[in-house]
């Protein structure tokens, strides 16, 4: 599923693919449209109906995951409310297993993620996930999300990596098959990003895996292997 011998940089997504996405779910689906009504003294449904159709219409763009967009757009502080549900914040299972074998495997790990800076910080504060991988990149240092063919471009400006020679971890199909377009030499589906949710269909281009405790065996195993 993973061929770990020809691969010197593994970039992983992190919100479903290191978290569980359950936190982000449960945040804009639930949390917010039940604290904007609560703010503005608003029908608790059809909050909840209007603000899913605001956000959908922005899927695929920066603006999709940008705190500083929606804070002004619906005039409350997003950062502060997501603040308050932040005990929802959590690991994947096996990842800090995973991201230990990526070091020891002499494997340079990037977080490659669309989230915004504000609520990056709040999850690194709960998580300390910065401590386990070698460098974190937020989609809005280069003004471009994931989805854009051209992220990949960018990128190589602040990372140095061979793509054929790269990995990609993420539980986006879109986000993936940029990446893949862009000539990223492997690319690896999260199926179970939520942990309240059933997992995804498999992509029939794209390998995909529900937990990372199906691909760290072989990951190990070449870190068991001496350097060349």
């Amino acid at each position: 599923m993973v061929d770990w011998s020809s691969l010197d940089t593994v970039f992983l997504d992190m919100d479903g693919t290191l978290l569980d996405l359950h936190f982000d779910s449960h945040f804009w689906l639930e949390h917010l449209p039940k604290r904007y009504a609560e703010q503005f003294d608003l029908h608790p449904q059809e909050t909840k109906d209007q603000l899913f159709r605001m956000i959908m219409a922005e899927r695929g763009t920066l603006n999709w995951y940008c705190t500083d967009y929606w804070s002004e757009r619906l005039s409350v502080d997003i950062t502060r409310l997501k603040a308050e549900v932040g005990d929802r914040i959590g690991y994947r299972p096996h990842v800090q297993d995973f991201l230990g074998s990526l070091r020891k495997a002499g494997l340079h790990s990037v977080i490659v993620t669309n989230c915004h800076p504000d609520p990056l910080a709040l999850k690194l504060q709960r998580t300390g996930l910065d401590r386990h991988v070698d460098m974190i990149i937020s989609s809005h240092e280069l003004g471009k999300p994931k989805e854009d063919r051209e992220f990949w471009n960018d990128l190589s400006g602040r990372v140095g990596y061979q793509r054929e020679r790269t990995l990609m971890v993420d539980d986006s199909f879109p986000v993936l098959e940029s990446a893949h377009e862009a000539g990223i030499g492997q690319c690896l589906a999260i199926l179970s990003p939520d942990s309240t949710q059933a997992p995804n269909p498999h992509h029939p281009d794209i390998p995909g895996i529900c937990h990372f405790d199906e691909i760290l065996p072989s990951l190990q195993a070449r870190g068991t292997l001496p350097s060349a």
